[in-house]
């Protein structure tokens, strides 16, 4: 008992000093540098149900996000207010799909984005001020000299029910599905010259106030602000993502500097090794009708205008590996063994351990 209490408190221990440095923020931008860390890679599918409570492959920031028959859920309350979580893991290429209930609220923002170390990125935005429409948009190298790549899309409410959306990004063309229905596709050779995303992403999502008084005018014309936060609390819950690497591996390293996919190495694995899942797309009608974002100046970095990325710091403990769960546990493990939060290890861990229901 004494010996299964302790591996409760190392384990504890190791994994919560790695999500610290998972948090961290680096200025290495692959473009200029060729010594950036190595980003972590998926290399498989998993499936997170927000429902069962948080899971330890997405850390937050911005503000504390809460759990409950809803999901995760994002709460808006004041200024400088903007929690979201943070995938420790990125993707070469993939599939994100998540049931989402959008914010409401004048100036208040919900957002997926899938972003990289060199700012490559592929977002979903729906604005509190409009509960039937989202917003698409890609970024690519951080270049945000002009802000014509976004649409609009009209759709049900999205801020009373759950709705499932889609990205799903190869090589060749990234498509935005909503409940089944492709609202836009963009192929490769569309896109503005340089501007196609094609470097590892890692998957933000969460909701911030972009009609905030702090923010450019342009922004918060965007968001259709300013932001009324005496009409708050506003609140936008997920209950599941599922997400699939089209690529294969531990590791992604940038080869070179150019930015390009092809420049893209795989540790043990290979760049494009699981694509055979991009044929499980599956949809039910195609919408038409998007109206283009014109001169809008919709900030680069989705949730809070954050243009950072993390760094690659994220490694796995050695000998911890990630479930289809989105959980990262030892290796090896029968079942899900506990991550014990260090506030609760001496006493959790101990009831844990006297219990013996959860130690081989």
């Amino acid at each position: 008992m004494v010996f299964s209490a302790w591996r409760c408190v190392a384990g504890a221990a190791v994994l919560l000093s790695w999500r610290a440095s998972a948090q961290t923020y680096s200025s290495c931008n692959p473009l200029t540098s060729s010594s950036c860390p190595a980003d972590t890679a998926l290399g498989m599918a998993i499936d997170v149900d927000f429902t069962q409570g948080e899971v330890n492959s997405f850390t937050n920031s911005g503000g504390q996000p809460t759990y409950g028959s809803d999901g995760v859920t994002f709460t808006v309350r004041q200024s400088g207010d903007a929690p979201q979580l943070t995938s420790v893991f990125y993707i070469m290429f993939g599939r994100v799909e998540i049931s989402l209930k959008a914010a409401p609220g004048a100036g208040i923002v919900s957002s997926l984005v899938l972003q990289s170390d060199c700012l490559d990125e592929i977002d979903w935005e729906w604005l509190g001020a409009d509960s039937t429409e989202v917003q698409s948009n890609y970024f690519g190298k951080g270049i945000t000299t002009s802000y014509n790549r976004g649409q609009f899309h009209e759709m049900g409410d999205n801020q009373n029910d759950f709705v499932t959306y889609v990205i799903d990004w190869t090589s060749d063309r990234i498509v935005w599905t909503v409940g089944g229905t492709v609202v836009r596709t963009l192929q490769s050779s569309e896109a503005e010259e340089g501007q196609y995303p094609q470097t590892p992403m890692q998957i933000k999502f969460g909701s911030w106030s972009g009609g905030d008084s702090s923010n450019a005018q342009g922004t918060i014309e965007w968001a259709r602000g300013p932001t009324d936060y005496s009409q708050g609390p506003f609140s936008m819950s997920v209950k599941t993502v599922k997400i699939t690497d089209y690529s294969t591996g531990s590791h992604y390293t940038y080869g070179d500097t150019s930015g390009s996919w092809g420049s893209i190495r795989s540790d043990g694995g290979s760049v494009n090794g699981n694509l055979g899942n991009a044929d499980t797309l599956t949809t039910t009608a195609v919408a038409s009708g998007s109206t283009a974002t014109g001169s809008a100046n919709v900030p680069a970095g989705g949730i809070g205008g954050e243009s950072s990325s993390n760094s690659g710091s994220s490694n796995l403990p050695e000998g911890w590996v990630m479930t289809s769960e989105g959980k990262i546990v030892p290796s090896g493990s029968a079942i899900l063994r506990p991550v014990c939060p260090l506030i609760f290890i001496f006493t959790f861990c101990a009831t844990l351990a006297s219990s013996r229901r959860f130690w081989p």
